[in-house]
């Protein structure tokens, strides 16, 4: 015999719960029959929640036992919470593996044989450019977040609205081969910058932060990968010079 689930979730014009969408989906993977009541309108809406003296939907009913929301619906069914939860390097890892993978694609397509080099160019490069416009997307949050480590942006709160444009820059210069007179400089600097600050706020003062690599809304801490992302930008920008310079062809 099929079993059976009872789900009340909201589903208007201007509205669809994800919640109910996911409970159902949860409820059907779990081998329920769903009988779907969407509610219509808010004052359907409220009229269900003041019905059942409850505060949200949607809400699942088994075996006629209300079971309660999506959280309490993974409950039920011994699984933990869904989504990111405290610190991850989820977000950073996947901007660091994605541009490795358009590095590896860009030498693909327009390059004669594979070349090591070119790709670890072309990864530092993606690599900041994205980074950058995680921080742009929300630059005052960032700015919030990154002046509470980066030893300049403390002595200079406007530096932290200047630094992802910066970063951007040297990103979008490497790809454009600008002179590295021109690029380096810029890269050293802020990478120099960031890499004493990490040091002196995660190894030296031991504090427990998070990074603002990825934006300000990170939940990424800070420490290796912030650090990685200044050596990036140093190394970056020795190479470049070099290049400039004719010490490398």
């Amino acid at each position: 015999m099929k079993k059976s689930a009872t789900l009340y979730r909201m589903h208007t014009s201007e509205h669809i719960c994800p919640f109910g969408l996911r409970s159902k989906d949860l409820l059907e993977r779990q081998g329920f029959e769903v009988d779907d009541h969407k509610l219509t309108s808010r004052e359907e809406t409220d009229t269900f929640k003041a019905e059942h003296n409850i505060e949200t939907t949607p809400q699942t009913f088994i075996d006629g036992k209300r079971v309660g929301g999506h959280d309490a619906l993974r409950e039920h069914f011994n699984m933990g919470p869904e989504g990111q939860i405290g610190t991850t390097y989820t977000p950073v890892l996947a901007i660091f593996a994605v541009a490795f993978l358009m590095a590896i694609a860009t030498v693909f397509a327009f390059t004669e044989s594979f070349s090591l080099v070119k790709c670890i160019e072309l990864f530092v490069a993606y690599s900041m450019t994205i980074l950058a416009t995680q921080k742009l997307r929300d630059i005052y949050t960032f700015a919030n977040s990154f002046i509470t480590y980066d030893l300049l942006a403390m002595r200079n709160p406007r530096y932290a609205y200047i630094y992802p444009f910066a970063e951007a820059f040297v990103g979008i210069g490497m790809l454009a081969s600008l002179s590295g007179f021109i690029v380096a400089p810029v890269s050293l600097f802020i990478g120099t910058v960031g890499a004493i600050s990490v040091i002196k706020a995660v190894y030296i003062d031991k504090r427990d932060l998070k990074c603002a690599c990825v934006g300000g809304d990170s939940s990424v801490p800070l420490g290796f990968v912030s650090l990685t992302e200044n050596l990036f930008m140093i190394a970056a920008g020795v190479w470049m010079l070099s290049q400039a310079l004719g010490l490398v062809i």
